[in-house]
């Protein structure tokens, strides 16, 4: 009986053993080599005020989670091409990624997936499309770009408010205040220059349909400039793809669902995780289905 007792103990002491070697290396894995990195890529006339909610909400998992890096936002201020934004937001992180964007951060994202499928496990695509413009799109692009260029940028920006936020947030004054000063800090070379990045963006069709990552999809129901059609679309082109629609949510969705726009960047977060590796913390919440 005691020679078995022994034998127990022994046992039981390299399970633990075992356990916590693949912790300290896991912990040690992801600080050294940054194991998931969440890269953030606002829209057009958007800064990192666009994900407010969510940063605080990554930054907070990343002190939970030993897999997980503090999350990264992408420069869209610098870049003349959608390419470019996409191989500088690559360039400035290490291992794997998960890219979330909205809008013109979505065409980012798909584009980074294009440049490197290897690294970039996950995709969030917020409010945003995946085709390149229509020629009717294109012509209204370029006279957009004609009426700031014309030291009428104000008229450009108050036009655009309508399309950004849906009836609700509009009568909030304290979010529209948030668009406003956005929009006022990106100012209106930048605009003109994400206008043409934009313009000159590809078709992902492809790069959906190839795409073996993990893909969540969120879109407003009341979002006029990407409109829910084309999340549908995208979510049937993709193989592992998870759609969520809002009621009431118009395009900034970020900021006006930012709870449920939380969730679903932590859910696909935790899927991914679980893919890459297996999470030593997994919350309770990590197998919520979609609505």
């Amino acid at each position: 009986m005691e020679v078995i007792q022994r034998i127990a103990a022994k046992v039981n002491n390299s399970l633990v053993c075992f356990a916590t070697t693949r912790f300290t290396f896991l912990h040690w894995h992801s600080i050294m080599h940054g194991l998931i990195t969440p890269v953030l890529i606002p829209g057009l006339l958007c800064t990192t005020e666009l994900f407010r909610d969510q940063l605080n909400a990554l930054r907070d998992l990343a002190m939970r989670d030993p897999v997980v890096n503090a999350p990264e936002v992408a420069d869209t201020l610098s870049h003349e091409s959608v390419e470019a934004m996409a191989a500088a937001a690559l360039m400035a992180t290490k291992g794997t990624v998960v890219a979330i964007g909205l809008s013109m951060g979505g065409y980012v994202a798909l584009e980074m997936a294009r440049l490197s499928p290897d690294r970039v496990k996950g995709l969030i695509l917020l409010s945003t499309g995946y085709k390149a413009d229509t020629a009717k799109k294109r012509a209204q692009r370029m006279a957009t770009i004609k009426i700031a260029e014309s030291d009428k940028f104000c008229g450009v920006t108050r036009h655009l408010l309508g399309s950004f936020l849906s009836p609700e947030a509009l009568a909030d004054e304290a979010l529209v205040a948030r668009v406003l000063k956005m929009v006022q800090d990106v100012g209106r070379d930048v605009f003109i220059s994400q206008q043409t990045a934009i313009l000159n963006r590809r078709d992902h069709s492809d790069t959906l349909a190839a795409y073996k990552g993990e893909i969540m999809i969120l879109c407003g129901l009341l979002d006029e400039l990407t409109p829910p059609e084309w999340s549908r679309e995208m979510a049937a082109m993709a193989t592992r793809a998870d759609l969520r629609l809002l009621p009431e949510i118009g395009h900034l969705s970020s900021l006006e669902a930012p709870q449920a726009v939380n969730n679903a960047v932590i859910e696909l977060l935790r899927r991914v995780c679980e893919r890459v590796v297996v999470c030593p913390y997994r919350s309770s919440s990590a197998s919520t289905s979609s609505a």
